[in-house]
């Protein structure tokens, strides 16, 4: 089958799989099956070998990654139940001060991304910066939005993200690598963007009523609202507010009425940061150490990704758990609540390896692998520049990243690049994932509801700062090309 036609068959199935997700509805996970099965015919994979090729594509793929990021689903559910979340956020407010209250929200917005989807997040983070601004009698944006886009950008760039570790296993680089220059660099592009927020802050955005009466306790003036009320979704559309009422400590399941102290500030980074400096430790033991060393062997266990996070489980189980009064089984249902959120973003990064797997075994990624080479564009750029379209076209930035790999795995094959530089292209790929959040991204929704922004304003503000963000962040990638 020659190369244009099976370009022409990759590019029927992107639009398909874009029109599938975004005018029919249809649950990525399905839609990326039933693209995969259609590719596949249509490009000549003989039908005997189409079972074999999607459960290869679906085990290599979540062979690697769902117990990372159930393990890690795990941690943050640990973290949000005990208190640990709001307290730590508390706790950087206090250290920050009500001058610098909204650096303090970034941070924590920053750190607390780390272990803690971006939706479970903003729901922890949100009832506090409500309660800031209340007490401030200043803007909610101020607060929120740097906030949630911290959160954002952990998200698209860093594991146990699912998307940054669909992306690490499919071409190839390492996450110990990510992590050492992914944290700096997301880091850079938070503080950046806390500070592009403060100017896009200084003028106020109309407000929703009901969410300006929620922050401020009052009916809101006209001027608040623009001039006018915005209708209000109904409760049972799940638009209302009662989203943000603050959780209710988890009950303790001894015999004792006494609610235990929140986890410490120190508790809490400590936990967070224990499985991110295990894998670096395994990383460098692998660069630094002789072959053969039984410390390298050492680090080498404990820094595999799947033993860090296990390990972090179990001291977040006692510290968090057991040690505050949790008995076994309780702890046992907290853990287990984490994974009906993260099944289907488990099953949708498996079919994204599915797709992946048709491309490469139909010879289509060849073909885009060639045409790719023939533009003459860097690798990294292609990698920022693809999954960006892909962010914009269909909104999810899980479904752009593993796309946007498994278009890409030949070409970086091919280009025969260092685990270094894979690991950056990596990083330009969680760029172009942050980048353009709008109308079609259910974060985008998330935000603009929660924070009280019309479109118009969501748009001006939250989709503007994403979008400057992911161009910062690969700006910063694409430094750091030259020195690896």
């Amino acid at each position: 089958m020659s190369h244009t036609t099976l370009l022409l068959i990759a590019a029927i199935g992107v639009a398909t799989l874009l029109l599938l997700i975004l005018r029919a509805k249809v649950q990525p996970f399905v839609a990326l099956v039933v693209v995969s099965i259609g590719v596949a015919l249509s490009a000549g994979v003989p039908a005997a070998d189409l079972v074999k090729t999607i459960e290869e594509g679906m085990g290599s793929t979540l062979g690697h990654i769902a117990t990372i990021i159930a393990l890690g689903a795990m941690i943050g559910r640990i973290i949000e139940l005990s208190g640990g979340a709001a307290s730590f956020a508390h706790s950087l407010i206090d250290r920050f001060g009500s001058q610098r209250t909204p650096l303090a929200l970034t941070v924590a917005g920053f750190v607390l991304g780390i272990p803690v989807f971006f939706e479970v997040g903003l729901i922890i983070l949100m009832p506090i910066a409500y309660g800031v601004a209340r007490a401030s009698r200043k803007p909610l944006l101020v607060y929120a939005l740097p906030m949630g886009a911290a959160m954002l950008t952990v998200h698209a760039f860093l594991p146990p993200h699912p998307g940054a570790v669909a992306v690490t296993q499919a071409i190839g680089a390492d996450q110990g690598l990510v992590l050492l220059m992914g944290i700096p660099v997301t880091a850079v592009v938070v503080l950046l963007g806390y500070l592009v927020s403060r100017r896009m802050t200084r003028r106020e955005y109309p407000m929703d009523p009901a969410v300006y009466a929620e922050v401020y306790g009052e009916e809101p003036t006209p001027e608040a609202t623009g001039g006018s009320a915005p209708a209000v979704a109904p409760a049972d559309e799940g638009h209302g507010t009662a989203v943000l009422t603050r959780p209710a400590p988890a009950a303790s399941s001894t015999s004792t009425d006494v609610t235990p102290p929140a986890p410490s500030f120190g508790m809490v980074l400590a936990l967070i940061v224990t499985p991110i400096l295990l894998i670096l430790a395994g990383t460098l033991g692998q660069n630094l150490l002789a072959e053969g060393s039984t410390l390298r062997a050492v680090l080498t266990v404990l820094g595999a990704p799947m033993v860090a996070l296990l390990i972090d489980v179990a001291l977040c189980a006692y510290l968090l758990g057991a040690r505050r009064g949790w008995d076994r089984s309780h702890i046992a249902n907290v853990m287990g609540s984490a994974l009906p959120a993260v099944a289907m973003v488990i099953l949708v990064a498996g079919a994204g390896g599915v797709f992946g797997k048709v491309l490469v075994a139909s010879g289509i990624g060849d073909a885009i692998a060639d045409v790719l080479d023939r533009t003459g564009l860097p690798a990294l750029f292609l990698a920022f520049l693809t999954a960006l379209a892909l962010r914009a076209a269909q909104g999810s930035t899980t479904v752009a990243l593993i796309t946007t790999a498994g278009i890409l795995t030949p070409l970086l094959q091919r280009a025969d690049l260092s685990t270094a530089q894979l690991s950056l292209v990596a990083l330009a790929m969680g760029a172009g994932g942050l980048a353009v959040s709008h109308i079609n991204d259910a974060g985008y929704w998330m935000f603009t509801r929660l924070a009280g922004l019309d479109v118009a304003s969501g748009l001006r503000t939250w989709t503007v700062l994403t979008t400057t963000m992911g161009v910062i962040g690969f700006g910063l990638t694409a430094a750091l090309w030259p020195l690896v």
